[in-house]
């Protein structure tokens, strides 16, 4: 059952058990068709198969997806299930059309689910939203996707928040389906809400770090008033990277729920982040707060510092690659499914080639570029 339409993405997901040992391609064999019998010519898999293994070749748009399929190979045709023909059994690949409007119908958040990776076992997981600027058209905003992704960079799921709403009505659904004991879910301050809070804690069994910001004004000035100068658990960390020399100062303080008035929190945290630019010489000073549930016998300083980090990465491992190596907000995908069903194809590439050994993406696109009937296709696991 598809678990987001085009309005709501409150629906419930298919079932993800059993599903953890099986190829991509029995996986995508559990996603209902969306077209009619009558008229159909080019099999459900493989058209997505064709999709997938365009993008891992660099493929951004419709159009380039269906030349990649248009110059495909008879062995690669073969190899991704594609139609056959006459008596000598010729395989033919699916149009531009065809794969645009598989694309524009297929299911979502069933895609996302069944492309992603299982969180169980990851130390944490992190929840951001990104909005995919090019569909924005006319009077219809941009699609906005809120994505899940491990705190090793790989994405595991993500759902488009319906139009007129925000973020924090899609976050149980997102994590709803994923085994998530003793995983710590990370998130931004429009997520510091106490029903997020009592859904991972006492429902998913898992637990959070939720940033604060001034969008929860009692619960922020609560937390800067605590007494941050007499805390002596801290930790400091430096590093030089991007042009840049950082410091971060992370101090934890233990309280308690009823005195932030936030369900299961046990320790306070204050970041204090220095940034020198290199070459300008630049300084500027950031201070973020943030709560979790975890004890400091089960988080040190130094374990929520890396935790708060994990939360940033999201941003740079996953939709700054997507901007910048895949030109996501350059596209003008706008139509049905289209817009976040190309994100999660984006999605399965990245996890694909990281998995792989790739830690630049560009540059395993490139590689795979090279031959591109035969990489992307051993890359997905394809026989």
């Amino acid at each position: 059952m598809c678990r987001q339409s085009a309005t709501v993405c409150l629906v419930k997901s298919p079932a993800l058990e059993g599903v953890a040992g099986l190829s991509l391609v029995e996986r995508l064999r559990l996603l209902p068709d969306p077209r009619r019998r009558r008229g159909v010519r080019h099999p459900f898999v493989a058209v997505l198969l064709v999709a997938a293994s365009a993008v891992i070749a660099g493929a951004r748009s419709y159009a380039a997806i269906g030349q990649w399929s248009a110059n495909a190979p008879q062995h690669a045709l073969a190899r991704l299930g594609a139609r056959a023909v006459g008596a000598m059994g010729v395989r033919v690949a699916p149009s531009a059309a065809t794969i645009r409007r598989v694309i524009g119908q297929v299911c979502p958040g069933g895609l996302a689910d069944l492309t992603g990776t299982d969180p169980g076992g990851a130390e944490s997981v992190a929840v951001d939203g990104k909005a995919a600027r090019g569909s924005r058209h006319g009077q219809t905003p941009a699609a906005h996707l809120l994505a899940a992704m491990t705190g090793d960079g790989r994405t595991v799921t993500q759902l488009r928040v319906p139009d007129k709403t925000n973020e924090i009505t899609c976050f149980a659904a997102l994590l709803a389906p994923y085994d998530l004991t003793g995983v710590t879910v990370t998130a931004d301050a429009l997520h510091a809400q106490r029903s997020h809070a009592r859904f991972l804690v006492e429902e998913k069994k898992a637990h959070y770090l939720l940033v604060v910001k001034a969008n929860q004004p009692e619960l922020h000035r609560r937390l800067r008033s605590l007494p941050w100068k007499d805390v002596t658990a801290r930790r400091y960390d430096r590093e030089i990277g991007h042009g840049r020399r950082e410091t971060r100062a992370t101090r934890a303080l233990t309280v308690t729920g009823l005195a932030l008035d936030f369900p299961h929190t046990a320790q306070a945290v204050r970041i204090l982040r220095h940034r020198t630019d290199i070459v300008t010489g630049t300084v500027s000073r950031q201070i973020i707060y943030a709560i979790t549930d975890l004890t400091s016998h089960q988080a040190s300083p130094q374990r929520l510092g890396q935790l708060a980090r994990s939360q940033w990465t999201i941003e740079n491992r996953l939709h700054f690659v997507r901007d910048t190596t895949f030109r996501e907000d350059a596209s003008k995908i706008r139509t049905g499914h289209g817009p976040e069903n190309m994100a999660t194809l984006r999605n399965l590439a990245i996890n694909t080639l990281r998995a792989a050994g790739h830690h630049n993406i560009a540059a395993g696109l490139r590689h795979s570029s090279y031959e591109p009937f035969t990489r992307p296709l051993d890359l997905l696991g394809i026989a």
